[in-house]
């Protein structure tokens, strides 16, 4: 199936947040306060996707209050954190929203995320991705994690369902 096809069949689409959502640096305070900068224009693209009624999730292996502040920022209803087993969260998460994984997308950057990624019925990458990730990945994104690439998935599914804005 072509891939415009695939993100067209999109109702879930989920995220790693390092290297995806994010540039993949981790910076702490002295005190070991983590802290993550986001992109405007990937928060943008999110809230495009759920106004066209597209699920959205966060799941990744890290724990970090400045994620949970984005998704709550964001509305983003499903977060999981601390996750190592990111297949069966997404499979349980499938389960739970009566969804099948050829509805469901998912945007990733590292070797973690292939079971994920190699399930899903689209599967995304950021340009500065792991090689073996870029290799499976279906759509490879011009931008770099952290750089405006959630944008482009964002776009790209808004497009493929003729959802796009003007």
């Amino acid at each position: 199936m072509k891939l415009r096809a695939r993100a067209a069949r999109i109702k879930l689409m989920a995220f790693d947040i390092d290297g995806v959502m994010t540039d993949g640096r981790l910076y702490y305070t002295e005190d070991g306060q983590e802290i993550k900068a986001f992109n405007a224009l990937d928060g943008q693209g999110l809230r495009l996707l759920q106004q066209a009624g597209i699920d959205l999730a966060i799941i990744t292996g890290r724990v970090s209050g400045a994620v949970a502040a984005r998704a709550r920022d964001l509305e983003i209803p499903h977060l999981f954190q601390g996750v190592a087993g990111k297949y069966a969260c997404m499979d349980a998460l499938l389960s739970r929203l009566r969804l099948s994984w050829a509805n469901a997308g998912y945007m990733g950057d590292d070797i973690i995320d292939l079971p994920v990624l190699r399930a899903a019925g689209f599967a995304a990458a950021p340009a500065n991705a792991h090689a073996r990730v870029l290799a499976d990945a279906g759509f490879v994104t011009t931008a770099r994690g952290g750089e405006g690439a959630v944008r482009e998935v964002c776009d790209f599914i808004l497009a493929a369902q003729g959802r796009e804005e003007p």
